[in-house]
């Protein structure tokens, strides 16, 4: 294995499949590193697919993808025990040629994102894990060492595309473990039913979908969010929580899906179902200000490694695909140019990246994460049970008076306001959202 590549990619995820399959349609010499059996292997749930942001790298992508349902609608829900209050948005407008947004089941287009990128031109080893970084004697890292026999292998750069969770990068000094107020843990299932049950229990047809992500009491105090998609014969049903919030209550993640899937609310929409998958998965919440160094002397992070979630938007794929390409581009300039890859030249990776979508929407709401999660058990349970408590009074009909009804609703309010800080929670989440 002694050869000499122009780049290196560890991890085939989003932004690993993504970076090196724009190296290589490029003609640059790549080899992927993924320690799965293969790509997609330790991904067994659904998830969200942006198109646009594929579009930039495979435009022609809809041709062979393996793609489940197009969204044509969109759920959100705030839940107490027993009710949820919601708002949605649904358009026909989504019915378009290219749809927008595709829900994916990550292990089946992992497979397919890693063929394309062996169409390209990439070598592609499974089974195989980077166990170090090699640098030369300035400090330089030119290639990465493996657990194959004698497993050495140069390049001029290294990207390191290997999650949140990977330890390459952490042992190279490159970046810290992520903190457990910085990761949430999902826990997910793919619940299967018969594609026209979906398609009733719904209201959708043919290949149109619908996703529903809620907050409340479902977390127990916790900041987290559930969420439920639907593809063509299953549904991904699951619920992610802050490992330290997991830790300072010792809830069992798996307790807590067991709950949400018993909500009066998700209850009939599964029933009858079929679990045939269960995974755990960790996801970066820290947001702009967890970012580590980008870039460095022979080597750039990019995707989940790179803590490029946003989380106040729900958003981690479209992320990782983006910065798995802009960081593929800066290399391919910087070659084109003739130019050593080095601390000095591979910012341009971070120039870039600055200048895109990724770095100005977390920048944007760099101090949400930190309020939402100082001030959980207000915005996961005290004011969800608040708004249920209002919305029903208002919908219950049974002889009171109007006024004595808005008397209480007020006094609910106030009691809030004075009990839990609600009007100076609405103006700290007021200045973070603008």
């Amino acid at each position: 294995m002694i050869e000499q590549f122009d780049a290196i990619v560890v991890g085939a995820g989003m932004s690993g499949n993504a970076a090196a399959y724009t190296l290589a349609s490029k003609g640059l010499k790549v080899l992927q590193l993924e320690r799965g059996e293969y790509p997609g292997s330790k991904n067994v749930q659904g998830a969200i697919m942006y198109a646009n942001m594929l579009e930039k790298i495979i435009p022609d992508f809809r041709d062979d993808a393996p793609l489940e349902r197009h969204l044509v609608e969109q759920r959100l829900w705030v839940m107490d025990d027993t009710s949820h209050t919601g708002i949605h948005y649904r358009s026909d407008d989504f019915n378009e040629a290219k749809p927008n947004r595709y829900t994916i089941i990550r292990a089946q287009f992992d497979k397919w994102f890693s063929r394309k990128v062996r169409e390209a031109g990439a070598t592609v080893l499974c089974e195989t894990t980077a166990t170090e970084l090699v640098r030369d004697g300035n400090g330089k890292v030119i290639g990465v060492r493996t657990d194959r026999a004698g497993g050495v292998v140069f390049a001029n750069v290294v990207v390191l595309a290997e999650g949140v969770s990977g330890l390459l990068g952490t042992r190279a000094g490159l970046r810290e473990m992520p903190k457990p107020e910085t990761v949430a843990l999902a826990v997910k299932e793919m619940h299967f039913l018969p594609e026209e049950v979906i398609g009733q229990r719904f209201g959708v047809k043919g290949d149109e979908g619908c996703v529903i992500e809620a907050v409340g009491t479902i977390s127990r105090s916790m900041a987290g969010l559930g969420f439920l998609y639907t593809n063509k014969e299953s549904i991904s049903l699951g619920i992610g929580c802050l490992v330290s919030d997991f830790a300072a209550t010792m809830e069992s993640p798996s307790a807590l899906l067991d709950a949400m899937k018993n909500h009066p609310s998700i209850r009939p929409l599964i029933a009858g179902s079929e679990v045939k998958e269960y995974a755990a998965h960790l996801i970066p919440e820290g947001g702009y200000r967890a970012i580590p160094q980008l870039f460095g002397d022979g080597w750039v992070i990019v995707g989940d490694a790179a803590q490029l979630n946003n989380a106040i938007h729900r958003e981690g794929s479209n992320l990782a695909m983006t910065s798995g390409r802009v960081a593929a581009e800066a290399i391919v300039k910087v070659k084109s140019r003739n130019g050593p890859m080095t601390k000095a030249n591979l910012a341009l990776y971070k120039t870039m990246l600055d200048d895109s979508f990724v770095i100005k929407d977390l920048k944007k709401y760099k101090d949400m994460p930190a309020l939402l999660h100082t001030n959980s058990s207000n915005f996961f349970d005290s004011y969800p049970r608040l708004m249920s408590h209002a919305a029903q009074n208002f919908m219950r009909v049974d002889g009171t008076p109007k006024i004595e009804k808005e008397k209480n609703t007020t006094a609910a309010f106030i009691n809030a306001r004075s009990r839990w800080g609600l009007v100076s929670d609405a103006v700290r989440l007021a200045l973070a959202w603008r």
